[in-house]
């Protein structure tokens, strides 16, 4: 290293063709060695910052070349020589864990995103790169959502403990905050089940079958309870089927026609078909409604519960297991197998307190627009905006043909 000299070279102006390749060649005619480089651009303004290494005495003629091609393109360059223990200390910063977070909302305000970076400074979390995973926000127009990514660096010793405090926050400044560490996990989900009633479409079915039974009010009752964790589920469901003996089965049409899909759900899924993931409904309602928005969605799997029908006329029972919350975490860990995947390649989505041991197996489980206790219990939340806010969680990002999968470095 005696013989060596290490350069940071600092570029900023109006973003044009030709920087990069115009200062890339001056350090290769020089024979330098890039150890880094990165570029980031924001409305036609570019950063780019490249660390170099060249023989004593080369220096010099590189940064003189350096100079005069800033000056014809009209452009700033800064110049920082590194000691090589500078430059180790830097390298050893890599040592240190990656983890991914995403900041989500319908809107985003500096005063969210400052909320955000006080909790990393309090955890001495270095922020290595920004982006924003959603179009570009015109000013003509209202978007959905907006959505940005932090990559950041640092030692968490109780990832639950951050993971705690962003849920608490995101709660009190109406944004959703997901902390996730970077691994080959992150990169490779391939399952993704979700719970059915409240969460792919926006109503609890039995509540809807009980008001045509009219039992309304007494069903809605119990079904608020169990979800909130207050009665057992099973215990609920015994109770809550009990009350529908006797409505003609012709309503199942009737109600499954006329579900309130959740905002999107159909987004999320063409996406998720195309990308090649397995979806599956594991749902405490009924199949009949699962089968329903299978065929409709494209779903791979459906677990539900299933009705006894007699004659045309529900008798009040249920054939089968009921599908509790143990259950739906029995059937996520099976499709896992059956799937030749590793249980952290699973998303598990849900919103009642039935589906917390399915979501807390999952590799990554979403509390989604959840109940105060389940979102309480959850490692993830997704709560301002729709179903389709979960491709960010698992690294989409938005293009011109709609969404692409974001090279992770």
């Amino acid at each position: 290293m005696r013989d060596s000299e290490i350069i940071l070279v600092s570029i900023t102006g109006a973003d044009k063709s030709g920087i990069t390749t115009a200062m890339a060649g001056i350090l290769g005619r020089h024979n330098a060695k890039i150890l880094d480089i990165g570029q980031a651009n924001i409305h036609h303004s570019l950063s780019l910052a490249i660390i170099f290494m060249s023989k004593n005495g080369d220096s010099g003629n590189i940064l003189k070349e350096m100079l005069f091609k800033a000056n014809e393109l009209n452009i700033s360059v800064r110049f920082s020589a590194l000691t090589a223990e500078q430059y180790s200390d830097w390298v050893k910063v890599q040592g240190k864990h990656r983890y991914i977070i995403h900041i989500l909302g319908r809107e985003l305000q500096a005063v969210q995103i400052s909320h955000v970076t006080a909790v990393l400074l309090e955890f001495g979390l270095n922020i290595e790169r920004i982006i924003r995973l959603t179009q570009r926000i015109p000013l003509d127009r209202k978007i959905n959502h907006t959505c940005f990514e932090f990559t950041v660096r640092g030692n968490i010793h109780n990832i639950n403990q951050i993971q705690k405090i962003f849920l608490d926050i995101s709660s009190e400044i109406n944004i959703d905050i997901a902390l996730q560490e970077e691994n080959r996990y992150r990169r490779m989900r391939r399952l993704i089940c979700f719970d059915m009633d409240s969460t792919l479409i926006q109503t609890e079915v039995i509540d809807e079958l009980a008001e045509k039974a009219g039992v309304g009010a007494e069903v809605r009752a119990v079904t608020e309870a169990a979800m909130n964790g207050e009665i057992d589920f099973s215990e609920s469901f015994k109770r809550r089927i009990k009350l529908l003996k006797g409505l003609d089965e012709s309503v199942l049409q009737e109600v499954a026609e006329n579900l309130p899909i959740t905002e999107g759900l159909e987004r999320l899924m063409n996406i998720l078909k195309k990308s090649g993931y397995k979806t599956a409904i594991i749902s405490g309602g009924f199949t009949y409604f699962g089968k329903y928005l299978q065929k409709k969605f494209g779903f791979d799997y459906v677990f539900a519960n299933k009705l006894e029908i007699i004659d045309g006329k529900l008798t009040g029972n249920y054939i089968g297991e009921i599908v509790d919350g143990k259950k739906k975490a029995e059937y996520l860990e099976n499709l896992a197998v059956n799937e030749n995947i590793d249980i952290q390649q699973t998303v598990a989505v849900g919103d009642g307190a039935n589906d917390l041991p399915m979501l807390s197996i999952a590799g990554l489980g979403i509390a989604f627009h959840a109940k105060p206790k389940v979102k309480a219990n959850a490692r993830h939340a997704l709560s301002t905006v729709g179903l389709d806010g979960i491709l960010y969680f698992l690294g989409y990002k938005d293009s011109t043909e709609d969404i692409e999968m974001l090279n992770i470095s």
